[in-house]
């Protein structure tokens, strides 16, 4: 890789600079979550790491899994994607909670079941990368979300298609957030093309 860095050359020092960018992330994304809830929203330590492409489905139970997906074109200094996914279950949770309806009601993803889980994507996606912003001093924005409803295989399709050939690198970092005795289980996978992977370290000062 002439131009960027792959998943090779990620060494422990600059693991621990992207953890420390999704544990202020997902702090971030805890604060916002709960505004836009008005309600205590905890949130457990993220995991996070770094890993190929190819080894996303797996994390998400494998290519068959039904989940749902938002999907965020990332734009400026850096480009690539950012995708937001969640369980069924944890989809629905979470829109009982906003709508303020007992958490096991069970819902249709209509039209505004699917704008309310755009709308907490786009607000969670977007304090991932305010953080990252912030820390790098690099114009990072997010473009308007896409939403599907599929397995797990067709729904990673898109970004494949688009940086498959030029990245094979994600970050991959596991939300649990919690709300008296639910937790909500959110998967950020932020997907840099290559250029912009080597561009996010050395700003970084790591690279």
């Amino acid at each position: 890789m002439a131009n960027g860095i792959g998943i090779n050359d990620i060494n422990s020092f600059h693991l621990d600079v992207l953890r420390e960018i999704g544990n202020i992330g997902a702090g971030n994304a805890a604060t916002a979550l709960a505004k836009m809830l008005d309600k205590k929203i905890e949130m457990k330590v993220p995991q996070i790491r770094v890993m190929r492409f190819s080894e996303v489905s797996d994390v998400l139970g494998g290519v068959e899994t039904e989940v749902v997906g938002i999907l965020l074109g990332v734009q400026g200094d850096i480009t690539g994607n950012i995708l937001f996914v969640l369980d069924l279950q944890s989809a629905r949770l979470l829109v009982n909670i906003l709508m303020g309806r007992s958490a096991d009601d069970m819902i249709e993803f209509d039209d505004m079941t699917c704008s309310a889980l755009k709308e907490v994507g786009n607000i969670l996606s977007g304090s991932y990368l305010s953080a990252l912003s912030n820390l790098t001093n690099l114009r990072i924005m997010a473009a308007v979300p896409g939403l599907a409803i599929d397995m797990a295989g067709a729904i990673l399709s898109v970004p494949a298609i688009e940086f498959g050939k030029s990245s094979d690198t994600v970050l991959y970092i596991e939300n649990e957030f919690t709300y008296g005795k639910d937790s909500v289980i959110g998967d950020f996978f932020l997907v840099p093309d290559e250029i912009s992977y080597g561009r996010l370290l050395r700003a970084l000062g790591v690279a």
